[in-house]
């Protein structure tokens, strides 16, 4: 089993191992006290697949186990919804020596963490990510939040989690595309930090190594969020693509998924950043190459002023400026403030192709 240890204002595991959902009750054990309640949350389609495991597993290690299934899809991580949630843990009992399970993808970990930080002011939970993108990214660093109308994740708190437990035998059950959209983060993971690591992932044969794969992302967040747990600094480079990639998710009301509006906006980002000089074209060559082997898209065919209105509303915004984050060379990434205008006028202008 590889074992990554994240020491944030919570100290806690990342597990990783093929097969080893059936012993995430064991895990739990080892963290929790054995006499509390686990709150499983999680969607209609995860639950179809690995709520009985989950649940078997949880009860066999001594814990009492209730749960809660909502519909599957970003529409979900949505204030109804949380209140929905909210009341399901008052109605069980719920209390603070007690626990939650955010049993799912990134929607699912991303509201029942923002459920576990506020819930009785903030009760304990683990992670069980069930999709590549949700295993080594959005179950790992403490973010969580849900949706508003007036844009993605703008409600939300820093709530580490107490364990993770990644099965990446999972996996095989989800589609081509949502596979994908995780190897959209693991491809950022390499164009921020590490030459070597892009190097491996454009000769690799990434299901022959995907424990490797993700802890070695998983230990990308860690040395980030370590740094800066609260996303005042150098955590901002985990969000390179982001900034543009949530507002492409945005104007197309989700039809867009997350990976494909991230491998978007990196694409978009450096188109930017080549009119700015701050990288040259045959670093957006070789980015296109890449998406294109992890079966990404490279082009947004929408209107890139629309998308400037959208990015007034993103969590980097300071005044009127922007951070944007910025690759001059794969693993050196860097956060440049743009003026608001300034971005809106480069987006309704020509972009280099």
């Amino acid at each position: 089993m590889k074992t990554v240890t994240v020491n944030a204002s919570v100290t806690y595991d990342v597990l990783i191992e093929n097969g080893c959902l059936k012993q995430c009750g064991t895990f739990a054990g080892k963290v929790f006290d054995s006499s509390s309640t686990a709150a499983i949350i999680t969607d209609d389609t995860v639950a179809h697949l690995y709520l009985d495991t989950v649940i078997s597993s949880l009860q066999s290690a001594g814990f009492s186990v209730c749960s809660f299934i909502f519909p599957h899809g970003e529409d979900s991580k949505s204030s109804s919804v949380l209140m929905e949630v909210y009341h399901f843990l008052a109605e069980n009992n719920i209390t603070r020596t007690d626990f939650i399970v955010a049993l799912g993808g990134g929607v699912v970990g991303d509201l029942a963490g923002f459920a576990a930080a506020t819930y009785l002011r903030g009760i304990r939970f683990m992670q069980i990510p069930t999709t590549f993108l949700a295993a080594i990214d959005s179950s790992v660093g403490g973010k969580t939040a849900i949706n508003i109308d007036a844009g993605k994740n703008l409600v939300g708190a820093f709530h580490q989690p107490s364990l993770v437990v990644c099965d990446p035998t999972v996996f095989r059950t989800l589609s081509c595309q949502i596979f994908a959209d995780g190897c959209a983060e693991m491809i950022k993971y390499a164009m921020i930090w590490s030459e070597d690591f892009l190097q491996l992932l454009e000769q690799c044969k990434l299901q022959n190594q995907i424990e490797d794969i993700i802890a070695y992302c998983v230990d990308i967040k860690r040395q980030v969020v370590e740094q800066d747990e609260n996303d005042c600094g150098i955590r901002m480079i985990l969000n390179y693509g982001h900034t543009l990639g949530h507002a492409i998710e945005k104007v197309t009301e989700h039809t867009v998924t997350h990976g494909q509006g991230v491998a978007m906006g990196m694409m978009l980002i450096t188109r930017l950043g080549i009119r700015m000089g701050l990288c040259d074209s045959s670093l957006l060559r070789r980015l296109s190459s890449i998406l294109q082997k992890y079966h990404l898209p490279t082009v947004y065919d929408g209107s890139l002023a629309e998308l400037a209105q959208v990015c007034l509303l993103d969590k980097k915004r300071a005044g009127k400026q922007i951070r944007l984050i910025f690759v001059s060379t794969p693993g050196q990434a860097q956060i440049v403030p743009v003026d608001t205008d300034i971005l809106t006028t480069m987006l309704k202008g020509e972009l280099p192709c």
